[in-house]
């Protein structure tokens, strides 16, 4: 699947939804023209979650060079920025870098740009938490956001809690709305010219399919033991604990429901993950070498 016209010298971007085949793509072209592969997916950078967030397996990771994953505490706070600056190091080093993940915005801001919005307080972050926790919290919070900052409120994935819970803390912590703050956005790190950038395009169906076999797999191959591992630390407000899964798996480790309906949830929570990825990805990366699977 080595796109022809790949020269063996140019940083490569790989971008996807889950389940498509991004890190197998990845290893591909590592083995075959080498360079380092430098994970850009939100949730594999958590210690805590190997084989639920389907990290590259140890046996991949001996067969080519890898960075930025499971290198972060399950209870640490990740951000898009703590990310540009750790995959920084790798633009200029001793091997071209392969960029492979599921999280949009890493590549956009890699590419476009990010600006340096001031950390969230503690206590804004757990105001923000138990809100979107709570019965209608992501509605509220977006409610919230119509109301004080509409032009944030209009850009941002409405239906990603995460991502309503992120513009309300920024406006609480600044007084001012992302896209104002992103009005100042300085020039990239990483010009997408100057890269290889692809994008896999999957069928809805024959995605759909590859999730179920999937989390199945995942269940049976050590998730459930993960989420065993991680049940006296479990809290659902670390950003370790959005892993696809993870809630239900707990819900079935509390006893809330039987492992066929926590791998049922986990499935339909999957595949509506992936079509959110694939309408952003469609939306925002338009300029992306697209290979259609499958």
């Amino acid at each position: 699947m080595i796109p022809r016209d790949l020269s063996a010298d140019q940083p490569v971007l790989i971008a996807g939804p889950t389940a498509s085949g991004k890190s197998a793509l990845a290893l591909e072209i590592a083995e075959t023209q080498g360079g380092v592969i430098v994970n850009a997916d939100a949730l594999q950078v958590f210690e805590n979650w190997r084989v639920l967030s389907a990290r590259p397996s140890e046996e991949d990771e001996a067969r080519a060079p890898h960075a930025l994953y499971g290198h972060v505490p399950y209870d640490a706070q990740y951000s898009v920025g703590h990310w540009l600056r750790g995959v920084t190091p790798y633009l200029n080093g001793p091997m071209r870098p392969i960029i492979v993940g599921g999280t949009g915005l890493y590549f956009s801001a890699l590419t476009e740009g990010l600006v340096d919005i001031p950390a969230t307080p503690p206590e804004i972050r757990a105001e923000a938490d138990a809100r979107r926790l709570a019965e209608d919290g992501h509605a509220g919070l977006l409610a919230e956001l119509d109301a004080e900052d509409p032009v944030t409120a209009q850009k941002i994935d409405r239906a990603n809690p995460m991502r309503v819970q992120r513009a309300w803390e920024v406006l609480r912590t600044t007084g001012r709305g992302i896209a104002a703050w992103q009005a100042e956005t300085p020039p990239p790190i990483l010009p997408l010219g100057s890269t290889y950038p692809i994008v896999l395009d999957a069928d809805r169906d024959w995605l759909g399919a590859r999730i179920a076999r999937r989390f199945e797999d995942m269940v049976h191959g050590g998730a459930l033991a993960e989420a065993e591992a991680n049940l006296p630390n479990w809290n659902p407000a670390h950003p370790s604990s959005k892993a696809i899964g993870a809630p239900e798996l707990m819900a079935y480790l509390h006893g809330t429901c039987d492992l066929e309906a926590a791998i049922e949830a986990a499935t339909i929570s999957t595949r509506q993950f992936a079509k959110r990825q694939r309408t952003w990805f469609r939306a925002r990366m338009k300029a992306y070498h697209k290979i259609s699977l499958p």
